[in-house]
Parts: structure tokens; C-alpha cells; sequence
């Protein structure tokens, strides 16, 4: 085959890649419901897993993933395995299906699966998956901070309660402040830490503020934290999706946004996890090693300016 024939055959049009997801009607019931999982999706994301192909960047590499269940965050712990690491994956207790399906695409690879259920809400619960991760694999080289909670609000402010203010600021900041903590004495230079931000960083939907609020508190945190290992070999870094389809859109947004999920974006369609992954690879590989305090955009064109 020409140059240019193999060109042809490998270069895509990224508008269409993916089709738009058929979210007209998508609804699911409210995370941690044992029925808020993927299998119940109509259309369900794709996470790599006929796609991604690994090259051993992450070999024998341990890690961490927070909200590894479904999502993104199964498309992460895919694509880790598929590089040769393995994964403790921790998921918010009720969603247990879509965490053996993650459990089994790691384990698929040649790869080992740490499931822990759990509520990262509370210090101890991040103490705890801490503790198990180093007891079972005995370090940690890779923590990415994914885990998140949003609960779309129409009427912004007004409508957002003290106790959801506290319960997002809770999985979003203070979970990752504590993990970030605790994890670091397990970490030894070329460790790598990776949190999840988001496009609502710099762009706030007002039936998100107090989502947005937090996103750009990891921006900042990622940046401080940063510059606060770097003599000690560690990075920090941070990924910030736009609109990708994964089980908390219809579980968190009203049937009316779901329905045009993503189409504002210039490429016109929602991401997809598998999309998403090769950032969270790319940060967690050597490849990215005179890179630290940084924010990688995965967005579909919606700038990301923090």
C-alpha cells in the first residue's frame, strides 16, 4: 500500500468518528442506584474495548482509579490494564454491576482488579482504600482522581441545598485532597498523580455552579500540588473533559439537556470515554515526564483557559 493509501486508511474525520449518541428519552435514576449503571443505558459509551490497543507504556505499574467503574473512569482502568498496569478500581457502593464489568475488561488484559465499594464523602473511607490498595499491591504509582458528583439544578443558586453543596464539594474536592494526601507516602519518584477537571472550569453552566466551583478548585489544587512534589520526582496533573457520555449524564441532568447532550460543541456530538483515556495515559507515561501542573483539554473544541 502507497503512503498515501495508508494515510487514507488511518487518518479520520473526528466529527465523525463517533456518532452523536441517541439520548432523546435517556434517563437514569440518581448515582449509587444499582440500576444507574451502563447496562441500563439505551445507548451505551464506548470505553475502548474494541479499540484500544496497549504498548506497555504503564508495566507493572499499580493504580488508583476513583470513580473506575463506568465512564471515563472504566475507560482509564481499560486502557491502563491494556498498558500493563494494575488496577485498584473504587466505585460508589450500589453500582457493583457496572464495577465487575470494569473488574473483568482489566483482568481480560492479564491484569490484576482491586474492587472496593465505597463512599469517598468520608476521610476514613479514603484512608481505607488507601490502606487496601498498598496491602494488595503494595504501592501505589499512578492515583487518578475521578471521582465526581453533579446534580444539574435549572434554577442555579436558588435551587442548589446546603446538603448537595456539601456532598459535591465533598466527592470532588475533599476527597481528592485527602487520597492526594495519604497516597503521596506510598509514591516514589515517576509516580504520577492525575485529577479530573473539567470544561466547566472556565465555562460554568449555571445548573452547575457548585460542579463548576469545584472544577476549577482542582485546577488550582493540581497546579499548587504540583510544584509542592516536583523535587520529589511526582507529578500532578489534570484532565478536563467537555461533554462525554457516560451513566451520569442522564442520571444527574433533566431529560431536556441529555437530549442535546454535546451538540454545542464545534465538532457537533458529544466524546466518548474511549476519547478520553489516551490523556489520562499520556500523563500517567514517561512520555509525559517534563510535564507537571498542566491541564490537558478534552473538549471537543470548547477552550479550556484556567
Amino acid at each position: 500500500m502507497s503512503d498515501d493509501g495508508q494515510a487514507q486508511r488511518t487518518r479520520q474525520d473526528p466529527t465523525e468518528l463517533h456518532e452523536q449518541p441517541d439520548t432523546e428519552g435517556e434517563q437514569l435514576p440518581r448515582p449509587g442506584d444499582e440500576d444507574s449503571v451502563t447496562g441500563r443505558m439505551e445507548e451505551e459509551p464506548d470505553h475502548g474495548e474494541e479499540t484500544y490497543r496497549g504498548h506497555d507504556r504503564l508495566l507493572d505499574q499499580v493504580a488508583v482509579i476513583t470513580g473506575g467503574d463506568s465512564g471515563i473512569g472504566r475507560a482509564v482502568a481499560l486502557a491502563f490494564a491494556r498498558e500493563g498496569a494494575d488496577v485498584v478500581i473504587a466505585y460508589l457502593a450500589g453500582e457493583d454491576e457496572d464495577a465487575r464489568v470494569t473488574g473483568r475488561l482489566v483482568e481480560d488484559a492479564g491484569r490484576r482488579a482491586v474492587l472496593v465499594p465505597t463512599d469517598l464523602v468520608e476521610e476514613e473511607a479514603c484512608r481505607a482504600l488507601v490502606d487496601r490498595a498498598v496491602e494488595e499491591l503494595g504501592r501505589i504509582d499512578v492515583l487518578v482522581n475521578n471521582a465526581a458528583y453533579q446534580m444539574a439544578q435549572p434554577g442555579g443558586i436558588a435551587d442548589i441545598t446546603t446538603e448537595q453543596l456539601d456532598r459535591v464539594m465533598r466527592t470532588n474536592v475533599y476527597a481528592m485532597f485527602w487520597l492526594c494526601k495519604m497516597a503521596l507516602p506510598h509514591m516514589s519518584a515517576g509516580a504520577t498523580i492525575i485529577n479530573t477537571s473539567s470544561v466547566q472550569s472556565s465555562s460554568p453552566s449555571p445548573e452547575l455552579l457548585d460542579y463548576a466551583t469545584t472544577k476549577a478548585a482542582i485546577v488550582n489544587f493540581t497546579r499548587g500540588l504540583a510544584q509542592s512534589v516536583a523535587e520529589r520526582g511526582i507529578r500532578v496533573n489534570a484532565v478536563a473533559p467537555g461533554p462525554i457520555w457516560t451513566p451520569l449524564i442522564p442520571a444527574t441532568m433533566p431529560a431536556k439537556t441529555v437530549e442535546s447532550f454535546g451538540q454545542q460543541t464545534p465538532m457537533g456530538r458529544a466524546g466518548q470515554p474511549a476519547e478520553v483515556a489516551p490523556a489520562f495515559v499520556f500523563l500517567a507515561s514517561p512520555e509525559s515526564s517534563y510535564i507537571t501542573g498542566e491541564v490537558i483539554a478534552v473538549t471537543g473544541g470548547q477552550p479550556v483557559t484556567m
